[in-house]
C-alpha cells in the first residue's frame, strides 16, 4: 500500500485527469491543488499548465472555494469569521476572496448562531460570580472566532 501512495506521475494528461477527479470531488482551493501535484511529483511548469487548465475549465474556482469553505464552517461547525479568516489565510486565499467570503454569511444568521452557541455553553458553566461566568463566555467566543464587540453586545443585552 505504501508503494501506491509514494507512486509518482510524469505525465501531465494523466496528472490533469487525476486533478480534475480531485476538484470535482470536493471545493479546493489552488494551493491545495498545487501542493497535491507537487506531491505526485510533477515539476513546476506543469503545476502551473495543470493549474491553468483547472481554471480555465472550472474545475478550480477559488471564489467557489472561499464561498464553500466560508459557509461550510459556519454552519456546520458553528466557527466565527475571525476563525474563517484564518483558515481561508492558510489556504493562501487572496484577502478579496475571502472579504467577499465573509460577507456572504447572513449578519442575522451570524448573530443568532452566536446567541445560540453562547446560551448552549452558559448551560454547561457552574460559575456563580457573573462577572467570571461572563468572562468564560466570552472567552469561548473568542476562541470560536467571533468577534469581541458582538459577542460583547449580546452579552449585555442577554440575561446569559
Amino acid at each position: 500500500m505504501d508503494e501506491l501512495k509514494k507512486l509518482k506521475i510524469t505525465d501531465p494528461k494523466a496528472a490533469l485527469a487525476k486533478a480534475e477527479h480531485y476538484c470535482a470531488y470536493q471545493e479546493r482551493a489552488q494551493q491545495e491543488v498545487r501542493d497535491k501535484l507537487y506531491e505526485w511529483g510533477l515539476w513546476p511548469d506543469a503545476v502551473e499548465n495543470i493549474i491553468g487548465e483547472l481554471i480555465s475549465t472550472n474545475f478550480l474556482n477559488e471564489e467557489r472555494f472561499a464561498k464553500a469553505y466560508a459557509q461550510g464552517k459556519f454552519n456546520q461547525k458553528g466557527w466565527g469569521k475571525n476563525k474563517i479568516k484564518q483558515g481561508l489565510k492558510f489556504k493562501k486565499v487572496p484577502d478579496v476572496l475571502i472579504k467577499k467570503a465573509l460577507q456572504a454569511i447572513p449578519d442575522d444568521d451570524y448573530r443568532l448562531a452566536l446567541e445560540a452557541i453562547l446560551t448552549k455553553k452558559a448551560r454547561t458553566i457552574e460559575e456563580k460570580n457573573n462577572l467570571k461566568r461572563r468572562f468564560k463566555l466570552q472567552q469561548y467566543a473568542l476562541g470560536r472566532g467571533f468577534e469581541n464587540d458582538l459577542i460583547l453586545d449580546i452579552l449585555k443585552t442577554s440575561d446569559l
